[in-house]
């Protein structure tokens, strides 16, 4: 008897959920291209002391306004020029890197740990303090941004990490009304009865049951929150509320080089090209993850 074809082979495996969540990211050619600067970015940002060739602090008095090396003038001992106080571009690049990797960590773990807990709060409590936190978030966004966190910058005082305190406040709404959203349409979901049902504590519903369900929208909204950050605190920066020279900060950076900009253009266009290069990348991978993480955006 002839043996039948064996369809073991057949059958369908299921993917790993990081296996499916690649797959879906990378048919979004611009977010794997943000992924890899992204990364370079990181990179850059941990290793700012090895990579940069002298300290950003240095001033090299007899070689002030040099131009790029390609430029006629300029010198490969400083690659991209010196600065009006002869400090090297390259290495003030390298590790403005590191302070708005820094900012944009910063800023998204606060923001995304008050905005979490609030907008939890908020899906779970009773109408009253649900009317009262989201009424408070929507007093926040009717402000600008920006316009906000200079006058919170303005009261604490200009620094870095003043900076980051008012963008973490003025970023946190997103997250509460983003968290309150995802927790009203999940909180009626059997699984969450079950739960109920089964003796679960307001806590445990509220953290272990609920929040894992809610974290494919957060997750891409923090990406988005990072190139935000970054933003605001080269704008803070170049308004002179952020961080202070001669911190090598990419937005202290455009406004230290103002009054240079017709006679010394390198001053200017690095910083301003990193820090649009860099929001660029982030905002390219927060596409690509929206598009993996959401299921309605997934291809069948």
């Amino acid at each position: 008897m002839t043996a039948g074809p064996d369809v073991r082979g057949t059958v369908p495996v299921r993917q790993g959920r990081l296996a499916e969540f690649w797959f879906y990211f990378r048919e979004n050619r611009g977010a794997v291209i943000g992924l890899y600067v992204f990364a370079v970015f990181v990179v850059v940002a941990l290793f700012a002391p090895l990579l940069a060739p002298y300290d950003p602090t240095e001033q090299f008095r007899q070689s002030t306004l040099l131009p790029p090396a390609w430029a006629e003038g300029g010198s490969w001992a400083f690659p991209l020029g010196t600065d009006p106080l002869g400090r090297d571009m390259l290495s003030r690049l390298i590790h403005g890197a590191r302070f708005s990797f820094f900012v944009g960590i910063v800023v998204v773990v606060v923001a995304a740990s008050g905005g979490i807990l609030l907008g939890l709060i908020a899906g779970f409590a009773p109408k009253w303090l649900d009317t009262l936190i989201m009424r408070l978030m929507d007093v926040i966004l009717a402000f600008p941004s920006l316009l906000l966190a200079l006058v919170l910058v303005a009261i604490l005082g200009p620094s870095l990490t003043n900076a980051m305190i008012a963008i973490a406040l003025v970023l946190q709404p997103h997250y509460v009304r983003l968290t309150r959203a995802s927790v009203l349409s999940e909180r009626t979901r059997d699984y969450v009865v079950a739960a109920r049902v089964a003796g679960a504590k307001l806590p445990r519903l509220m953290f272990v049951t609920v929040l894992p369900n809610c974290l494919a929208p957060i997750i891409v909204q923090a990406a988005l929150s990072f190139s935000t950050a970054i933003l605001d605190a080269a704008a803070l920066g170049f308004l002179g509320m952020g961080a202070q020279p001669p911190t090598p900060e990419w937005g202290t950076m455009l406004a230290e080089a103002r009054e240079f900009i017709l006679r010394a253009w390198w001053v200017v266009t690095f910083p301003g090209v990193a820090i649009l290069v860099t929001v660029l990348a982030i905002n390219l991978m927060g596409d690509g993850l929206r598009d993996a993480l959401d299921p309605k955006l997934k291809r069948s």
